[in-house]
């Protein structure tokens, strides 16, 4: 038994199996278009900074969970922690957001959130992962920073 874990018996499920995807096909302005399957497919195998398994495999993202809005160039992922007073959530949420500014085109807005109902300071959770001057700040904190290229690191399967 891991000791020191808010949600020490967390729920593992199933990874959904991959799909073989297209080329990323370019809109009427020439703008390649992504879709929430894509980025999800980015997303799925960040670890969780606690646990030895993926964000996926502890549902705390999911296909239904992404949203891409191809006029407001916008993608929005809700993740949900695994326990409302999940103290890595803002961790969490700084993964999701420079994994995605590493993947997608620059010319995406990325906003991150807390589903709704699923932790206990989601308002704060948000306005910090949403806040350009709160996220330059923590991608300045080296520690932070290493904590986070954990979590990005690849796996072997």
């Amino acid at each position: 038994m891991v000791s020191g874990l808010i949600n020490e018996n967390p729920v593992i499920y199933e990874r959904k199996e991959r799909y073989d995807r297209p080329a990323r096909i370019s809109n009427d302005h020439g703008v390649e278009r992504i879709d929430p399957l894509e980025v999800f497919d980015h997303i799925r195998d960040i670890k969780d900074p606690e646990y030895p398994y993926t964000l996926e495999q502890l549902n705390v993202v999911s296909e239904e969970a992404v949203e891409v809005s191809e006029e407001r160039r916008l993608v929005r992922v809700k993740f949900t922690p695994t326990v409302d007073h999940c103290s890595m959530a803002t961790v969490i949420g700084l993964c999701l957001r420079v994994k995605l500014m590493r993947s997608l085109p620059s010319w995406y807005k990325v906003d991150i959130t807390v589903a709704p109902g699923t932790h206990a300071t989601e308002d704060a959770v948000n306005k910090q992962l949403n806040d350009k001057e709160r996220v330059a700040a923590a991608l300045e904190n080296s520690s932070l920073m290493q904590m986070v290229e954990d979590c990005l690191a690849p796996t072997y399967d």
